[in-house]
């Protein structure tokens, strides 16, 4: 079967040199991979803010095996996923899709490979304060 990949010809920038630090993103992705010893979820999440970011796509893994569910409850729980689902202990690839939250990217160097971490969560509500912005009212006002 041919597959069309745009920007297969075009010289491309390091794709991965996204900054560490604080992004608000929107979950566009998710699926679920089985690997015997790690399952994962495979995210594709895309910048919100900083607005120099916004648009671009962050791709990142969560795991399922027993010692990193915690991380997985962590980004669920503040991403909004539906807490009846989550009580069920049912992932939803679909109800993944389109949430919001705030996480932190860092990078670790292994083997001369640069592999992107998804170091933290937090609700989307707290991504004004996180990122130290204040956002003004018509009349002047801080909130």
């Amino acid at each position: 079967m041919k597959r069309h990949i745009p920007g297969l010809l075009q010289p491309r920038s390091e794709p991965d040199e996204l900054p560490e630090g604080l992004f608000l993103v929107q979950v566009d992705q998710a699926r679920y991979r089985y690997n015997p010893q790690k399952p994962f979820f495979t995210l594709h999440l895309r910048i919100l803010d900083p607005a120099t970011y916004s648009g671009h796509t962050l791709t990142g893994r969560l795991y399922c095996s027993a010692r990193a569910l915690w991380k997985l409850h962590w980004f669920l729980r503040d991403f909004g996923y539906d807490p009846d689902l989550l009580a069920q202990e049912e992932v939803d690839e679909k109800a993944l899709v389109g949430l919001r939250g705030v996480v932190r990217v860092s990078y670790t160097r292994l083997n001369g490979h640069a592999y992107r971490n998804l170091e933290a969560f937090a609700p989307a509500a707290e991504w004004d304060e996180m990122s130290g912005q204040t956002v003004e009212t018509s009349d002047g006002d801080d909130l």
